[in-house]
Order: structure tokens, then C-alpha cells, then sequence
């Protein structure tokens, strides 16, 4: 694969706003995980809520966009000055020529309970949430190119947990094939009840901080987060986007493959993509979500593809597990790992998983990192893994 430049990139997360707050939070071990405090129907868990977005300034002229999830979308571009290098990308290259990819599991559909809850007479939607735009899939997509005046190919992906890493492999097919010269990528996912009380049905939600790769592991904690990056051929790179692995084992719809066939399919597709052997890789950004096959599958297929020496984490127990917007808050955790020479830790995780190879690592340390590693499994078997290097290869 030809390397993309990433020349901008920026994550908002339970943690707070922007990079600067993302990694000082993974430096210092400070989670952003919070008692339940979103639905009005009691549910014992924990959750990765963005403050500010109920206090959000909406501009007037996309009132009719107006939803969580979009409000989320749009703080998380006004951060890291992500909207200005958009803006500067887009008169270098023409508004029809920056393609804009972008995943989400569940997009507006908040907006949607809303208008269920608040039926009136006929059984009509009330009159403030009559608005076709926020009720569909592609209700972020179609917000994000109004917000940022783009033209060129705009799509939506939902592919559950893997949407906004397949997002990069998405993006890098465009450009490799002429369709664009630049790509917004990107996913926003935010706190609903169909997602937690879902979860909550499939046994999956843990009362406590999700504890990824403990021994006494118990479930996931659900967060919601805005994240994106700008790809292009050249540029100011801050890294380099040098390959990606996808595949569809569709063993279970909310169970992965036994023996990790499609993890270990998409990671070697990577790796090969990336022109890479294992030990070549510094830090994995692992999905570990604290479920208990999860963490015991993907542990299992680390351990047997990478030496020791590859320092792996999870970074939920910050986060908590963001779904569509997962991909790429992992992949700015990697982003700000090749920047800043440091290697995340596993929080809330005390005592690993005897299943747990050597790769994965409780505390963070400051260490070189010239390549780094994201895995994103999603329901299905639609898996996904990008690789990023500080240096063009």
C-alpha cells in the first residue's frame, strides 16, 4: 500500500475535549468512566459521557440537524483545529475532491426514542422532531458535509464496532483509485437506550469500570466519543497511515470466531498490506472490551502472532467502549503514541487473565514507538486492524 499522510487528527472522549486531554489522561491513569447518569430508567453500569454537549452552542443554519449525536460531531470538530485544516485541505484541493467517510453504529436514532416517546395524537412524530435528516443511517455523514462544505464522495459506514476503522480502508481505496485527493475519515457514536438497554439484554453490561483482560472481568462499559483524521497523498504528516486488514468471518451476531479466524485473517492482511513482520510493530491498540470471550480470543491469537517484546492495551477502561466511534479514538491513541513515545497501560485491569500473553501490559511506559497497531472487532465478524508509523516507510 501506498502511505497516506495523516496531517490532522483529533478525538473527544469522556476524558474531555481534544488530543492534549486524551493523552494526559492516558499518562496519568485518569479515567473518564462515571456512575449511570443517562437514562431515567435505573441501569447499574458505568458510562464514558462528554460533558458539554447538552450546553452545546447549534448554529442556527443546520437547525434541522439538531440531535446528540450530531452536537457531539460538531464539538468534536471545533478541537485540535481539525475544522481549519478541513477548511485549508479544502480549497487546496476543491470541495469536490475531499471525500468524507465516517461510521456510526447507531447514529441519530436517540432523536428517533425521543419522537417514539413523545407520540401525539394520530401517533405522528411531535412537531420540533419532524425532521426526516436525523431519523436515517447516514444523518452524521450527510451533517458532516454540510458542516464542512464537502462535495466529493460521502458515505456512512455501520458496521458495528469496527465502523470507524474501516473508515481508513474505506478512504484509502478512494484515493488509490483517483475518486478523491483528500479524505475526512472519522465515526461519532453517543449514549442511547437503545444501545445500553440492548447490551444490558445480551448480558454484556458490567455495574463497575470495565476491567479489560482482569481475571474477574465482567462486561463492558459503554461510552460515546467524536473522533477524525484528514488523510492525503503528501503533506505536513503527522504520521503515516501504511496499511489495513479487513474480513467478515460472520461466525455469531454478537459472538467472535472461537479460534480468532477473522481477527487473525485481518491482522495478517495488515501486517502484509503494511509490508511488516510482527516483531516490526511497537504497540497494539487491542479492542478489549472486558467481555469475557472477547478478551480471551483476542488474547489468545496476540499471544500467538507477536513476540514479547510488542507492548498491547486496551484503552477502554478510559473511554469506555465507544461502538461506531471506537475505530477511531483507538486509532488517535495510537496517533498520539508514535508522537509522544509512550505506550498506554490497561486501566482498571489489576490482575491479568492467566490467558493473557506477555504483550499486554498493565502500566503505560514511555518508549519509542515507530509503528503502532489497531484492532476493531464488530458484531457479525466484521473485523478491522490499521497500522500507522511516525516515519514514512
Amino acid at each position: 500500500m501506498t502511505p497516506l499522510a495523516v496531517t490532522a487528527f483529533t478525538a473527544t472522549t469522556a476524558v474531555g475535549v481534544g488530543n492534549e486531554t486524551l493523552a494526559r489522561a492516558l499518562r496519568d491513569a485518569r479515567g473518564g468512566l462515571r456512575a449511570n447518569d443517562f437514562t431515567a430508567a435505573p441501569l447499574a453500569t458505568h458510562i464514558g459521557r462528554v460533558d458539554g454537549v447538552e450546553a452545546l452552542d447549534w448554529p442556527a443554519e443546520f437547525a434541522e440537524w439538531e440531535c446528540r449525536n450530531n452536537r457531539l460531531a460538531w464539538l468534536g470538530l471545533g478541537a485540535d483545529g481539525f475544522r481549519e485544516a478541513v477548511a485549508a485541505a479544502r480549497r487546496r484541493h476543491g470541495p469536490a475532491r475531499v471525500a468524507l467517510v465516517v461510521g456510526t453504529s447507531t447514529s441519530s436514532i436517540g432523536a428517533s426514542e425521543e419522537a417514539y416517546a413523545r407520540l401525539g395524537p394520530g401517533g405522528l412524530f411531535p412537531p420540533d422532531l419532524r425532521r426526516a435528516v436525523v431519523h436515517q443511517p447516514h444523518s452524521l455523514g450527510a451533517f458532516l458535509a454540510a458542516a464542512l462544505g464537502l462535495d466529493g464522495p460521502c458515505v456512512t459506514v455501520s458496521t458495528a464496532c469496527s465502523s470507524s476503522a474501516k473508515v481508513f480502508a474505506y478512504a484509502e481505496r478512494l484515493l488509490r483509485l483517483g475518486l478523491a485527493d483528500a479524505a475526512v475519515v472519522g465515526g461519532v457514536d453517543t449514549l442511547c437506550g437503545s444501545v445500553l438497554f440492548g447490551f444490558n439484554s445480551l448480558a454484556l453490561v458490567s455495574a463497575e469500570p470495565c476491567r479489560p483482560f482482569d481475571v474477574a472481568r465482567n462486561g463492558i462499559s459503554i461510552g460515546e466519543a467524536a473522533g477524525f483524521a484528514l488523510l492525503e497523498r503528501d503533506g505536513e504528516a503527522r504520521a503515516w497511515f501504511i496499511g489495513h486488514g479487513e474480513s467478515s468471518d460472520a461466525h455469531h451476531m454478537s459472538s467472535p470466531h472461537p479460534e480468532g479466524l477473522g481477527a487473525r485473517l485481518a491482522l495478517e492482511a495488515a501486517l502484509g498490506r503494511a509490508g511488516l513482520a510482527p516483531g516490526d510493530v511497537d504497540y497494539i491498540n487491542l479492542h478489549g472490551t472486558a467481555s469475557q470471550k472477547n478478551d480471551e480470543i483476542e488474547a489468545a491469537v496476540l499471544a500467538a502472532l507477536f513476540p514479547p517484546s510488542v507492548a498491547a492495551s486496551s484503552t477502554k477502561g478510559w473511554t469506555g467502549h465507544t461502538l461506531g466511534a471506537a475505530g477511531v479514538v483507538e486509532a488517535v491513541v495510537c496517533l498520539l503514541a508514535l508522537r509522544d513515545g509512550f505506550r498506554p497501560g490497561t486501566l482498571n485491569a489489576t490482575t491479568l487473565d492467566p490467558a493473557c500473553g506477555p504483550q499486554i501490559r498493565l502500566a503505560g511506559e514511555r518508549a519509542p514507538v515507530r509503528v503502532a497497531l489497531t484492532e476493531s472487532f464488530g458484531f457479525g465478524g466484521n473485523n478491522c486492524v490499521l497500522v500507522f508509523a511516525g516515519q514514512r516507510p
